[in-house]
């Protein structure tokens, strides 16, 4: 046997992570959406620093940077981009849209993100006592799932934020984004752990003396590990903009914290004007959501090429 053939033998198998991994490295659209996500997270993180840099707060006036004879638009010209704002500025206030867009991509990131954490943990757990316990737990847990799903989730959010006191609002959106979210995940964790308490592996175990917790925390539970990555990971962009869409609608965060559907709302009135006011923070919000999709998407077929494989 030669050398090249020993090495090959030798060489240990590459793991489930490294191989996924190396196929969306070989994805033009997966490195491209995790490069923007990368840009739009260290935007995030530095949202203090940008500030600090260019020397304008999300919410400081510049008063020099609009044209008060023309009702407050931006001086010069795709809305005030220039070396002073490199993305422009807001009309009639003259705040750094740059700053705000940094800021906006925090607080949006930070609820998509906490809200998708409370979703699975609520998922997980539920889906899996009814799955795993079924009678009448899993009859109450489904009943309560069934309701929360028969609401347009939408409209029940804008009437219970409308309801609530200002409070402190990504907290409260948080809150209620996961209240209706968990039932979807939770829905699909019951029926695979329907399916695995009934395999050989869990059977053995169980008449092997596993306790309940090893059964639920070593032989169910790593197997709804694909499943569980790519659900959380297609929920993000969703509550991205979900997120959005109630602060655009008045009822999510509210001014002056920034946001970018907040930011999107006001630019409505100006879009004929300053068309750029709008197109930043649409575009920044399309981008971010499109690409955690895309990598979402592309994160479920590697899992499943692998499963085929």
């Amino acid at each position: 046997m030669t050398v090249v053939a020993q090495a090959e033998v030798a060489a240990p198998p590459a793991t489930s992570g490294r191989r996924i991994a190396g196929v969306l490295l070989h994805d033009k659209g997966a490195v491209i959406s995790a490069a923007f996500l990368a840009l739009i997270v260290l935007m995030a993180i530095c949202a203090p620093l940008i500030s600090a840099i260019t020397g304008h707060g999300p919410n400081d006036f510049d008063p020099a940077a609009i044209d008060t004879d023309l009702g407050g638009l931006p001086r010069g010209a795709l809305g005030g981009i220039g070396a002073e704002h490199l993305l422009g500025v807001e009309p009639q206030n003259g705040r750094d849209i740059l700053a705000r867009v940094a800021y906006g991509a925090r607080l949006s990131l930070l609820i998509a993100a906490a809200a998708t954490v409370v979703t699975t943990l609520l998922g997980v757990v539920l889906g899996m006592l009814a799955g795993f316990y079924r009678g009448w737990v899993d009859q109450v847990i489904c009943r309560v799932m069934d309701f929360l799903m028969a609401f347009p989730a939408l409209i029940f959010m804008i009437a219970i934020l409308s309801s609530l006191p200002q409070g402190n609002r990504p907290v409260l959106l948080v809150a209620v984004i996961s209240g209706f979210g968990w039932p979807y995940l939770a829905r699909v964790v019951r029926g695979q752990t329907m399916t695995l308490v009934n395999r050989e592996f869990v059977e053995a175990a169980r008449a092997s003396g596993a306790s309940t917790g090893a059964l639920v925390f070593k032989e169910i539970l790593p197997n709804l590990r694909g499943s569980l990555i790519v659900m959380t990971t297609l929920a993000v962009p969703g509550y991205v903009g979900t997120e959005a869409g109630l602060s655009f609608l008045g009822v999510g965060v509210t001014p002056p914290t920034p946001s970018w559907g907040q930011m999107i709302a006001a630019s409505v009135g100006w879009y004929a004007v300053d068309p750029m006011y709008f197109v930043i923070p649409g575009a920044f919000l399309f981008a971010t959501v499109l690409s955690l999709t895309v990598l979402g998407d592309r994160l479920r077929a590697a899992l499943d090429a692998g499963d085929a494989s």
